[in-house]
């Protein structure tokens, strides 16, 4: 069975929120994993609005120290403090992570409640389980800031029609078909690669704010879904200059990194009347983009 991932948007504005859109926040639900990608101010509410239940928080990815990408870590931490938070929540993010959030936590008295971990990472694979693994990219900003991958394992699968000539689906042996093994059942050898297959992962990219690098490629590449900052339309020069994608640099580094699905978020505000237009813009490049608005959910 494969297993859901699910992607909420909390939050898909940019710098300035407007009544449609908050500071940016970007959770992924897998199995007993609630993981947030950067914590814009009034999350918590996002929270609620979203009926997700913040108390299954297990991770916090943070891109970069900006305030419209952090301001909203207090009060997550607070909201999390007052419901008596069980879980040891995970903080992840560039250097000067651990500095920034012990400021955060000394200004705050209700919060030495909850049990934080705080862990300052860089450019490779930061973590790891049986299931999937999460890595890091540097990005190009006016301040150290990463973007992310959720990157779910191979699985091997049993065939059950072609184990079925060889036994029932109850066989104990099951499990050592599915390590790779051959194994003997009621004396007929069963090759392991007779009655398998692998079930290749789902891939998430993460891309906040950064002007366009060769490492948004490597990053995004063969993506099941790349969530992308697009902060211009048109004006790569402008772009540039204040350490930010154009919509169409966003929709031609889906297109280079064969990604399967694009959403558009960090929006500027100049733009929230033109969403038509602006995804006009983004689908003659790339045809699967969509903008992503506050409170949408996505299933993989």
């Amino acid at each position: 069975m494969t297993e859901k991932i699910e992607i909420v948007f909390l939050g898909t504005g940019s710098a300035v929120p407007t009544v449609r859109k908050n500071h940016p926040g970007i959770l992924l639900k897998y199995k007993d994993e609630s993981m947030l990608f950067d914590c814009g101010e009034g999350i918590q509410r996002q929270f609620r609005i979203a009926k997700e239940n913040p108390c299954r928080l297990t991770r916090l990815f943070i891109s970069h120290w900006h305030g419209d990408h952090v301001l909203g870590i207090p009060g997550i931490l607070q909201t999390l403090a007052m419901n008596n938070y069980g879980k040891t929540l995970e903080v992840y993010g560039p250097f000067g992570t651990k500095k920034f959030m012990e400021k955060i936590l000394g200004l705050f008295v209700s919060l030495e409640k909850i049990n934080i971990k705080i862990k300052e990472v860089k450019e490779g694979k930061i973590l790891e389980s049986d299931d999937f693994f999460v890595e890091a990219f540097e990005m190009e900003h006016n301040t150290n800031c990463l973007a992310y991958n959720f990157v779910e394992k191979d699985k091997v699968r049993i065939d059950k029609k072609k184990l079925a000539k060889f036994v029932d689906g109850n066989n104990r042996k099951i499990g050592e078909l599915k390590k790779g093994k051959n194994v003997m059942i009621d004396g007929k050898k069963v090759n392991f690669k007779d009655v398998s297959f692998i079930e290749e992962g789902r891939k998430v990219s993460v891309v906040m704010d950064t002007r366009q690098n060769k490492n948004i490629l490597k990053a995004a590449k063969d993506s099941d879904l790349l969530i992308s900052e697009a902060t211009f339309l048109g004006n790569e020069e402008l772009a540039k200059e204040y350490f930010h994608l154009t919509v169409e640099q966003a929709a031609n580094n889906a297109k280079n990194a064969k990604a399967k699905k694009l959403f558009l978020i960090h929006l500027s505000q100049r733009h929230e009347s033109d969403d038509k237009a602006v995804l006009k813009v983004a689908k003659d490049i790339f045809k699967n983009s969509e903008i992503a608005k506050d409170f949408m959910k996505i299933v993989l």
